[in-house]
């Protein structure tokens, strides 16, 4: 019996020694590696940076704009009229003063063989009045009468001519013209549209720029833009600013023209327009990476004597990978592009320059 016992505690024994070593074995490691750790913040985290160099750069702002037409126009009749003719194909060129749509005509020609007999008889009605005058067998009122009869008899045939020409309907200026809306024989009046007309050899890039920019834009600047599904760059040079600024959308609006003979830009495409600012030479460029929002702005960690040291910037353009910093920075800070979202004010940290 006493034998059994001694092998229980015996066992016991072992366990609890066991677990005593384990326990010393862990601490140990525990303390090693927190020891590693406060030697290694000692020494500074391990992060990439940048000595900040002056550089060359284009300042340039992104904005938005549209493609129109240098000239586009909705042809319409002046006079209401069944349509005899059509002279135009759809989708065609056409040229200034050439002939779209005629009206029928008869009545108003009926009209004007009338006035032109009512003419002709006062005329002669006037002519015989005059030479009465002269004889002094009519009175001055007598004549003057006859006088405005003829004059009537005039206006009226001129204005049935008036008339007649409004029932061609001719081209204002020369253009390509879109579908048309109407059929011979169709009864129209002067609100409908027949076909839309438009000329787009030149074409106008018409943008807003920010009210800060506004003092810099001046009439004769060329500036850059693209239009979705074609790969080339247009350039369009200013040709008109609008007096004021919007005060709605605090912009001032500017109109540009280019050339368009490959008829590749189409009116009402929507244009990315680069309008360019002033060139700095002594720029300060860094990494977007380096970046950090806050919420009144940005920041960036610079080293100071082995320490991370934060830095409030303002910004202006950027390209696919830099940013300009406007300022905040000096040259020759060296500027950490890695590891800096867990950095904080005043931490160690050892940099490794790129």
């Amino acid at each position: 019996m006493n034998k059994k016992r001694i092998v229980f505690f015996s066992f016991i024994f072992l366990v609890v020694a066991s677990l005593i070593g384990y326990r010393l074995y862990t601490n140990k490691a525990k303390t090693k590696k927190e020891s590693d750790s406060s030697s290694s913040a000692k020494r500074g985290a391990g992060v990439y940076g940048i000595v900040v160099e002056s550089a060359r750069f284009a300042d340039f702002l992104t904005l938005t704009g549209t493609v129109e037409a240098n000239e586009v126009t909705d042809v319409r009749a002046e006079v209401s009229g069944l349509i005899e003719a059509i002279y135009f194909t759809e989708g065609g060129h056409v040229n200034a003063g050439q002939l779209l749509v005629k009206i029928n005509d008869s009545e108003l020609r009926a009209q004007l063989s009338q006035a032109e007999t009512r003419s002709v008889l006062a005329s002669e009605n006037e002519r015989r009045a005059k030479l009465l005058l002269e004889k002094e067998a009519i009175s001055q009122e007598e004549y003057d009468l006859t006088s405005a009869d003829y004059r009537t008899a005039q206006a009226q045939k001129e204005l049935i001519q008036a008339q007649l020409r409004k029932t061609s309907v001719l081209a204002p200026f020369s253009g390509t013209v879109g579908i048309r809306r109407v059929s011979k024989g169709s009864f129209i009046t002067p609100s409908e549209t027949i076909v839309q007309l438009v000329n787009a050899t030149q074409v106008k890039l018409q943008f807003s720029i920010p009210e800060k920019y506004a003092g810099l834009i001046k009439q004769g600047m060329v500036v850059d833009f693209e239009v979705q599904g074609i790969a080339n760059v247009f350039q369009a040079t200013v040709y008109a600013i609008e007096p004021s600024i919007d005060p709605l959308t605090r912009t001032l609006t500017v109109r540009a023209l280019t050339n368009n003979d490959k008829r590749q830009l189409i009116p009402g495409a929507f244009a990315n327009v680069v309008f360019p600012l002033a060139e700095v030479n002594d720029a300060i460029l860094v990494p977007t990476e380096a970046l950090i929002p806050i919420q009144n702005g940005k920041k960036v960690f610079v080293q100071k004597n082995g320490r991370a040291k934060e830095i409030i910037i303002e910004t202006g353009a950027r390209t696919d990978s830099t940013i300009l910093v406007t300022k905040g920075l000096n040259i020759g800070d060296t500027v950490l592009t890695s590891g800096v979202m867990s950095l904080r004010d005043g931490s160690p940290v050892k940099v490794k320059l790129k």
